[in-house]
Parts: C-alpha cells; structure tokens; sequence
C-alpha cells in the first residue's frame, strides 16, 4: 500500500516533533528544512495535526510547535487513518465518469478489507517511538539544534 503525500509529510513533521528536546519549540520553517519538503506543504500539515489535537503550537516570535501527550501516544495507524483524504481505494469514480464495472465491483471491498489490515499492522507503532539519535543528529544539526535523544 502507498500512502499519500500528506500523510508522509505529517508523519515525517511528527517524527522530528517526537525527536525534539523537551520544551523545545520547532517552527514550521525549521520543520520544513529538516524533512525536505516546502514550508506550504508543512504549514498545511501542521494545521491538521493541530486540528487532530496532536500537537500544541504557540504562535509569536518565540513561538512554534510540540507534540503533546496525544501526539506522543500517536500510532502509526491512528494518524494514517485520519490523514488519509481518500475515500475509494480505487478510482471508481472519476471525472470521465465511473468505472463501467462499479455494480457489484468486489475489488472495491477487497481493497477496502486490504487497506484496513494495513493500517491494523501499524496501529502498534507508536511515531514517537520511530526516530533514532544516529537518524536525528544531522538533520538537527542542519536546522541548528542538538539532538535531544
């Protein structure tokens, strides 16, 4: 299964949150540069997983972002569930009109069933759980952090 470029990212942004000294805040820049993705994607990102009630964000100059309790509790598969914006595993419907095999389609379901066992397979890896020192250093390093790990 392939996830979706969103869902990468957030993952990704929360991994280097869960990685982050204590109290530390990370901007959204710094987050940006620290997983190679554009400040936009990120931003955007960040407001979901806010949303999602997983991390805390303070806003001003000194401002920026960290995983709260819920974040630090996060699965894999809790968060993929959520930042999966795609409802149809497969392309049934579409511009162009729907698949002309949609009525009593069983790939649907099988998708459907396939996905969900994805998702349970990552439900017991906890994100915060999944970053290293030796993996972290040099991308703190890079954003001017020390590692909190």
């Amino acid at each position: 299964m392939k996830i979706n470029a969103f869902a990468d990212v957030s993952l990704r942004a929360m991994m280097v949150l869960s990685a982050a000294p204590d109290g530390n805040l990370l901007t959204t820049q710094s987050i940006a540069d620290a997983v190679g993705t554009p400040y936009n994607h990120v931003s955007k990102a960040m407001a979901k997983l806010r949303e999602l009630g997983v991390i805390d964000v303070e806003r001003g100059r000194n401002g920026g972002s960290r995983l709260n309790d819920a974040g630090r509790k996060a699965t894999v598969g809790q968060l993929l569930r959520l930042l999966n914006t795609r409802v149809d595993p497969a392309d049934c419907h579409s511009l162009n009109g729907d698949c002309p095999l949609i009525n009593e389609c069983r790939l649907r379901g099988a998708l459907s069933r396939a996905r969900e066992a994805f998702y349970r397979e990552l439900d017991d890896i906890v994100v915060s759980t999944l970053p290293g020192s030796r993996q972290m250093a040099p991308v703190f390093q890079a954003i001017g952090l020390r590692p909190g790990l």
